[in-house]
C-alpha cells in the first residue's frame, strides 16, 4: 500500500486527518531535524493503521514536508 503523507512539524499535538483514499495530514511535535519529525511521523501512522513500524518505508521526501510511503 502506498500513502501520500504531508507533515507538519512542531505541532502542539500529534494528530491524522484523512483526506480520503491515501492522503493524510499529519501533525507531528519533533522538529525536522536529524530524522526526529520521520521517525515520529513512522511511530504515529504504525500506531494509527495497527501495523508494526518495521513495516513503514518513506520512499520520497525524506527531507521534504510531502512524503510518499510504502506500507509492506
Amino acid at each position: 500500500m502506498i500513502i501520500h503523507v504531508k507533515v507538519k512539524p512542531n505541532s502542539e499535538q500529534q494528530k491524522i486527518e484523512s483526506f480520503g483514499g491515501d492522503r493524510y495530514l499529519v501533525y507531528v511535535k519533533s522538529p525536522p531535524e536529524n530524522d526526529k519529525a520521520n521517525i515520529e511521523l513512522i511511530n504515529l501512522l504504525a500506531k494509527h493503521f495497527g501495523t508494526p513500524p518495521g513495516r513503514f518505508q518513506i520512499k520520497f521526501g525524506r527531507t521534504s514536508d510531502k512524503k510518499i510511503i510504502e506500507v509492506r
